[in-house]
């Protein structure tokens, strides 16, 4: 088969994916906004067609001037920008995908849609399955007459009361490899605890949160604990904000438990997974994150808050906890359960693998997409028939 993806950029955790796709002998051809200077390309390099040069000059003037200070203000591009028109049919002609897999309800996707929508096309985003009643408004109507009807996305959510799943939406889990089996793995390098933490530098990502919790482990416990903290600092914002976390690190002499690292290249990652006993993400605000599945290939137990999109991949007392969102004292409490018996670490760096084996790898993403695919095509003999 012939699979085109459109997204804001190719993120290296989509590496598995591709791999997947390329092994079982289809073609893939990912077509992105723009490109991060962290990421890894070696599996595919990405067209980057970028946006329409009309908007380009209308961004220049909302982000320089209108929102100058807004952490958020990046997001308004992504969401509402609109490609080139003319680049985006010819690629979309020429290559005649099979299948197109589309990040998001965006301006973006809408025109791919309407130039490719012969394609087996299908919406690809992080709500949750178990989700709020779609929004009836005549704008939200438009959109999704307007977006694939069938839709993906690798976050469960909660069947709660006046949750449903919507109608031709599928979970579709993420995709990690498998990369360091329990038996191969060297715990506890340097005869310590070691955690590892990776996102970016922005203060939703709680850095300093951990750091204090961490610190607070290690003072009294009778183990030995280093903290490595992996962060993306490469626009102004983060920037500014990696200089509070380094503040904040030496004004209570942290330099010697914390470890700062920024845009490490996502292909120099697999070193550090591959030394760390504990990965802990502490955000709050996370639609969804795969690095704790990295880490679970790795044979690592991981922590995340409860409101992490990707909490629904962490058993927990198996292969990791949960904490409540923002909740200091909790996070200090789980770290505590995981990091109590080394013994215990292990027994669950283990479970975390196989996890991975059974229910996170291109084969589990294969058969989501078969799926999709096989009710399509019932839908399409049903509607001739009738």
């Amino acid at each position: 088969m012939k699979v085109m993806y459109i997204a804001p950029r190719f993120h290296t955790n989509q590496s598995a994916v591709v791999k997947g796709w390329l092994e079982r002998g289809d073609e893939v051809l990912f077509i992105s906004y723009y490109t991060a200077i962290i990421e890894d390309y070696s599996c595919i390099k990405p067209v980057v067609l970028g946006f329409s040069p009309l908007y380009e000059l209308f961004d220049k003037f909302y982000m320089d001037v209108l929102h100058r200070k807004d952490l958020t203000a990046a997001t308004f591009k992504i969401n509402h920008g609109f490609p080139p028109i003319r680049k985006l049919r010819r690629i979309i002609k020429n290559w005649q995908p099979d299948i197109m897999i589309m990040r998001d309800r965006t301006l973006y996707t809408i025109a791919a849609y309407l130039i490719g929508r012969k394609s087996r096309c299908i919406l690809y985003n992080q709500s949750p399955m178990w989700d709020e009643p779609p929004k009836k408004d005549f704008a939200h109507k438009i959109v999704r007459k307007l977006t694939p009807r069938y839709r993906m996305t690798p976050v469960m959510g909660k069947k709660e009361p006046g949750k449903l799943i919507g109608e031709k939406t599928y979970f579709v889990p993420f995709a990690v490899e498998a990369k360091v089996p329990p038996e191969e793995k060297n715990y506890f390098q340097e005869d310590r605890i070691n955690i590892l933490c990776i996102g970016k530098f922005e203060p939703r990502k709680h850095h300093m949160m951990l750091m204090d919790v961490v610190k607070e482990i290690n003072s009294e416990s009778g183990e030995r604990f280093h903290l490595t903290i992996i962060g993306e600092a490469t626009n102004r914002h983060q920037k500014e904000f990696l200089k509070k976390v380094e503040t904040h690190r030496t004004k209570n002499h942290y330099e010697d438990l914390v470890t700062l690292l920024t845009n490490v290249p996502r292909n120099e990652t697999d070193c550090y997974y591959r030394g760390t006993d504990v990965f802990v993400i502490p955000s709050t605000d996370e639609m969804a994150s795969i690095s704790q599945l990295e880490a679970m290939g790795f044979a690592v137990p991981v922590i995340c808050s409860d409101t992490n999109g990707s909490a629904c991949y962490v058993k927990e007392g198996e292969w990791g906890y949960l904490f409540r969102d923002c909740d200091k004292e909790d996070l200090k409490r789980k770290l505590q359960l995981l990091v109590k018996d080394r013994k215990q670490m292990v027994r669950m760096g283990a479970a975390a693998y196989k996890a991975v084996l059974e229910n996170y790898t291109f084969k589990n993403y294969y058969e989501g997409i078969q799926t999709i695919l096989k009710d399509m095509e019932a839908d399409d003999r049903n509607s001739v028939l009738f």
